[in-house]
Formats: structure tokens, sequence, C-alpha cells
């Protein structure tokens, strides 16, 4: 799959560097693993090396947005993020592997019940910055306004300081749940506003035979299980692998 061409553009400099965006606890986290980074991004980045027949590094990112960076000014080589548009001036996206969603959190004084009258004024959504749902947001709510926090816990933190009931925190589900089974007094809202397509993240300088061989390993791991195995490995609920057959 990856000849010597192919391995020389991929990596550069002799050592697959891996882009981790550390903000996602769905992708590159993981329940039951000592050693960390642990989850199905290291998994398939670790997976991508051997195939590539070279070491690897990881450079773990707080945020998205750096992540996106470090891609887009050649200090990595291959990244996994959320697909979206404006990302992709900067960055190229395979075809998305798997699905999450991201959903809205409460606290114990709002009157807010659905998620429908988030977006409306006077409402605050609180998000990480630079996170996928962050730039959908921007792009989609009329009425509310955006507050953007660096971490997962400051949005909680001004979640909880809130005294309103007019602070929504947006996230992914997953993680949100877990705030809410740590600090008790929140809530979910029904449903979800998004779903969140997560893809294997190039520079944009790879050429296409390439990207292809990357997206032919990437629909190799799916089809061939790899992916969901990683997950089930990991205890990580939740998730709709793409383009997976089920048995």
């Amino acid at each position: 799959m990856f000849d010597a061409a192919l391995r020389a553009e991929l990596v550069p400099t002799g050592r697959l560097r891996v882009s981790l965006n550390m903000a996602n606890p769905v992708l590159a986290q993981s329940h039951t693993a000592p050693d960390k980074p642990a989850g199905v991004t290291i998994d398939l980045s670790r997976e991508l090396a051997r195939q590539l027949d070279v070491e690897l590094d990881f450079l773990q990112w707080e945020s998205p947005g750096d992540s996106v960076l470090a891609l887009a000014g050649g200090v990595a080589d291959v990244g996994y993020l959320a697909v979206d548009p404006k990302r992709a001036e900067q960055v190229q996206f395979t075809a998305p592997y798997v699905q999450i969603e991201a959903c809205y959190m409460v606290g114990k004084n709002s009157h807010l019940q659905d998620l429908y009258e988030v977006d409306r004024p006077g409402v605050e959504v609180l998000v990480i910055e630079t996170s996928a749902y962050d730039l959908y947001l921007t792009r989609n709510l009329q009425h509310a306004s955006i507050m953007r926090l660096p971490t997962a816990e400051d949005v909680l933190q001004k979640l909880l300081r809130d005294t309103t009931g007019l602070s929504v925190a947006a996230g992914i589900k997953q993680a949100l749940l877990a705030q809410a089974q740590r600090v008790g007094g929140l809530r979910l809202l029904d449903g979800h506003f998004m779903a969140i397509r997560q893809a294997m993240v190039l520079p944009r300088a790879i050429g296409a035979n390439a990207r292809a061989a990357v997206e032919a390993f990437l629909a190799e791991m799916v089809r061939g299980g790899f992916i969901a195995e990683s997950l089930a490995r990991h205890q990580i609920a939740g998730v709709t692998v793409i383009g997976a057959v089920s048995s």
C-alpha cells in the first residue's frame, strides 16, 4: 500500500509525527489502558506507522485549533479532527470514519427543557474555543451569544457559576455525561444539535496519490473491524463507525 515514494511524501522526516487533539474525550482517551496517550486514534497511528515501517511521535494538544495549526504548519504529518469547512482552508480531510454527537448541558437554575429553546436572546452558549461545535454554532446560532473558553473544565466551572439559568454548555455527549455524573445538579437537554464526523487529517501539500493511500488504509481499518474493536477495547460507547458492516 505504501511504497518508498509515498512513504517519503507522507513521512518527510522519517518519523510519523501524529497530531493528537486531547480535548476529544472519545477518540484520544481510554477507560481501560494504563498507558497514556491511549485511544482509537493512538491505535490507528501505531498501525499506520507499522504499515509505513517507521517510528512515530505523538504531539499532544489541548486545543483542536493547535492541532490544526501543527498540521498546517508542517509540524505534524497526520491528525484526527472533525470535518469542518473552515478547517479545510488549512488542511485536507479523508472520508469520515466515525460519528459522535454534540449536545447541550444546563445547570440546576435553568428552565430550558429543549435544545430548540437555546437559540434565543439572552442565552449564552459556552464552548471550547476552536472546537468543531464552536465552528458550527458560530455559523448557525442566530440569537444566542457564544462564550469561548480554553478547556472543558473552564466551560464546566463557568456553567456552575451561572446564577441566571441562561448559560448552556455545548460539548461532546460523552464528556458532558461524565461531567454531569461527577458534579451533580446538571442535566443534558434531549437530543443532539450536531452530528460530528471525525476524519483523518493531512497537510494540504500532500498529493492525490498519497492521500488515496491513506484513504485506502482508513477504509480497511473500518472494513476489517479495527476501529470498532479499538473502541470496544477502550470501552468507548456512543460512537457510530461510518461505513462499517454490521454482523
